[in-house]
């Protein structure tokens, strides 16, 4: 049966032509200008997956953004959640803590067959961390991964070290869902209402509060320009 379409909510063209990759298989870009109530990011990825599964729509990289919010991964501690009337709290499905949404970040989930790109999650994880360090290496951002907790860290001099950006995902059947949140320019004391991660030693930046004034289509551009090399590894 041949893919079909299945859009997401509030979905527009997507960013100027992704290039191809050497992926196995094809990969729908698609892209949410308007931000997006999250139940409704649930169900479409919910929907897409299991099409993806069942061979009837292609693989799929979403860019989207959310209404301020916050979400709680399979290891939220609910102490961590210290200011729980300041935005909507959904429970997620996806691995990890606490983590906010809101403006000025890109949302990216990751619908892919894992299987044909060698079964492996924890490369697929690390496939992930290192798409986001190739795109922030576009802005002269040097982000970087730790052992000891999740995401992608810039120094900020001494031992101080701050998240600009949060990964979290889920794997059903050897297809995965949910995937990065990369901070652009949100408002950083949205985070104060969570414990980001579960992680209270560090703190939180962005490309603005780094001093960089990158729009959020050159943002995308660098995500679709470094996409393809890093996941075409994996098939190898």
């Amino acid at each position: 049966m041949p893919p079909v379409t299945i859009l997401p909510p509030n979905f527009a063209a997507p960013i100027s032509s992704p290039p191809r990759t050497a992926l196995p298989f094809a990969v729908d870009w698609l892209f949410s200008p308007d931000p997006v109530a999250y139940p409704d990011a649930v169900a479409f990825m919910e929907d897409r997956v299991a099409a993806i599964r069942e061979g009837t729509a292609n693989p799929a990289v979403w860019l989207l953004g959310h209404p301020p919010l916050y979400t709680a991964g399979t290891s939220a501690d609910p102490k961590d959640l210290l200011a729980p009337d300041r935005f909507p709290v959904y429970a997620s499905g996806r691995g990890g803590q606490y983590t906010y949404h809101g403006p000025g970040q890109r949302v990216i989930y990751v619908m892919l067959d894992l299987k044909a790109l060698g079964g492996d999650v924890r490369r697929f994880v690390h496939a992930l961390e290192a798409w986001g360090i190739a795109a922030l290496a576009r802005f002269g951002v040097a982000a970087e991964t730790r052992a000891d907790r999740v995401g992608l860290w810039v120094r900020r001099g001494g031992t101080r070290e701050d998240k600009i950006a949060a990964i979290g995902v889920r794997v059903r059947r050897w297809v995965s869902f949910h995937g990065m949140a990369i901070n652009l320019a949100p408002d950083l004391s949205h985070f104060s209402g969570i414990v980001p991660c579960g992680i209270a030693d560090h703190g939180v930046t962005s490309l603005r509060d780094l001093g960089i004034a990158a729009e959020m289509n050159a943002l995308d551009a660098a995500l679709a320009e470094t996409f393809g090399p890093i996941f075409a590894e994996l098939a190898e």
